[in-house]
């Protein structure tokens, strides 16, 4: 199982549209995505402009196929991103299955 966390940034004021993109992602990601076994996206209490996406991919190839599906280049490379600052991802191997 790889673990993926991704951190982003919202520009100053942009929150409420990336959550929005958000919640337009993540019936997506469970209607076309077998791979994926949980995408969950937070958004923080102290900062409306900050998210944690918190992501489980069977294997390499499930996120690699999640990448490179028509939603998230729509989505999160092609809206998302240019609303962000910043964006920072980490990579796990999960240790309890």
């Amino acid at each position: 199982m790889i673990v993926l966390t991704a951190k982003y940034f919202a520009k100053t004021g942009k929150g409420d549209e990336v959550e929005g993109l958000l919640r337009r992602m993540a019936p997506l990601v469970s209607a076309k995505e077998p791979g994926c076994k949980l995408y969950h996206a937070n958004r923080s209490a102290d900062n409306p402009d900050i998210f944690l996406l918190y992501e489980h991919y069977a294997d390499q190839a499930a996120l690699d196929a999640h990448r490179n599906t028509p939603h998230f280049k729509e989505i999160i490379d092609g809206v998302i991103v240019p609303l962000l600052e910043k964006r920072e991802r980490e990579l796990y191997q999960s240790v309890i299955a």
